[in-house]
């Protein structure tokens, strides 16, 4: 089945939470079974043919900014926002956005768009010269607000997740909006802490389909091997 057959969750998946005794959560075509909910949104579209998967953008969002634990996020994803509930909707209206993935302030993972189609969250962009991120990128939205921090648990749900997206998908970049849409973006901002993420993802042994152990790829930092040394600035 190629990518622009199917939007949703595809019949027959996986059923959330199996997996083989001691392996990474499955992946059914593009849907992570390490996903608490999947909730598929009208917002993607097709890749460029032969696009290959290489960054994972990290996002932050809350709705109303800086409020916590609601449902306006998702509503906003699937088109479903009261834009009349809060005076900051008014200039979401018509606005058509999603991301692959939304992690809450628990670590809660909800996935919105199969990896394998294109989600509209970075705009207008650009990493290292390659316009238009969307392309070749996945979506984080992480549950916060750009100078404030996140939560630990938050950590330990990307975690694993931006690992199952090297295993499987051999995404191995990572960047924040604020990298890829420089002066128009803000976030995740400087309440993200990389310091932690990165140490926290090198001791990783994850290998990618292709067999390929791959090195992890920090925003101006260029690849570093699972070692901690810098393979390339």
């Amino acid at each position: 089945m190629t990518p622009e057959d199917d939007a949703g969750p595809p019949p027959g998946a996986v059923p959330h939470g199996w997996q083989r005794p001691g392996a990474e959560p499955a992946w059914a075509q593009g849907w992570w079974q390490g996903a608490d909910r999947w909730c598929a949104s009208p917002n993607h579209g097709i890749r460029p043919p032969g696009m290959a998967l290489e960054l994972a953008v990290i996002h932050s969002i809350s709705l109303p900014p800086g409020q916590y634990g609601g449902l306006d996020v998702p509503a906003l994803f699937l088109n479903r926002l009261d834009t009349g509930a809060h005076p900051y909707y008014a200039g979401l209206v018509g606005l058509e956005v999603s991301a692959h993935f939304w992690i809450r302030r628990d670590g809660e993972i909800w996935q919105f768009v199969d990896v394998r189609r294109r989600a509209w969250h970075a705009g207008r962009s650009s990493w290292r010269g390659r316009e238009n991120c969307n392309d070749y990128s996945v979506g984080i939205e992480l549950e916060g607000l750009e100078g404030e921090r996140f939560e630990r648990g938050q950590y330990q749900a990307l975690v694993p997740l931006l690992q199952a997206l090297r295993s499987r998908w051999g995404i191995a970049a990572l960047s924040g909006h604020e990298h890829v849409a420089p002066g128009r973006k803000q976030d995740p901002g400087p309440g993200f802490d990389w310091t932690a993420l990165q140490q926290a993802l090198r001791p990783s042994a994850a290998v990618c389909a292709a067999g390929e152990r791959l090195p992890w790829d920090f925003p101006g930092e260029g690849p570093v091997a699972l070692g901690g040394t810098t393979a390339s600035a």
